[in-house]
């Protein structure tokens, strides 16, 4: 690991019993203020698929933060995968189990058919959240490029869920 994703690995917070009781919330922000450790995670999460898609897709909430940069520095667009009920105009929606309830998302069907998606989120834990946006992605007619998180949390389960995926930092 370089000394740059080093020091923006450092930045990242753990809060015990959030948003309930039994749950380790890593907490990306102190990361995301820093520009030089979002610069330097941006470009460790699109490397291994450069050139190969037209569309960072980021899943609510925090996802949209860094697909949006990963966007810009791919110099692609974004696209944005909602919470249910943020959409004017849905296209499609998938339900999915989280480690601490369940959650439906959507996402429009604005770009052409065969699109190449990369598809980024915050946190793989259980894989919940990134399975409903790959399926989603593959529902309407797109193609998952590859799918990169900025944190992985091992042991549960999530990489057993999604299979292949690029993670920039992981933890126990």
């Amino acid at each position: 690991m370089s000394p740059e994703l080093a020091r923006a690995e450092s930045l990242i917070a753990s809060i015990p019993d959030y948003p309930q009781s039994g749950i380790l919330f890593r907490d990306i922000m102190p990361l995301l203020a820093d520009a030089r450790a979002l610069r330097a995670t941006t470009e460790a999460l699109i490397e291994p698929f450069a050139g190969s898609f037209d569309v960072v897709a980021g899943i609510e909430a925090r996802g949209f933060i860094l697909a949006g940069a990963a966007a810009i520095a791919a110099g692609v667009g974004f696209a944005p995968i909602r919470k249910a009920g943020k959409l004017p105009r849905p296209a499609a929606a998938v339900d999915y189990a989280l480690e601490y309830g369940t959650a439906t998302v959507e996402m429009h069907d604005d770009l052409p058919a065969g699109t190449r998606i990369l598809l980024i989120d915050d946190v793989l834990a259980t894989g919940g959240t990134l399975a409903a946006g790959r399926e989603i992605v593959k529902s309407l007619g797109y193609t998952v490029a590859g799918i990169a998180v900025l944190f992985e949390i091992d042991g549960l389960g999530g990489r057993d869920v999604i299979g292949e995926l690029h993670t920039v930092f992981r933890s126990a």
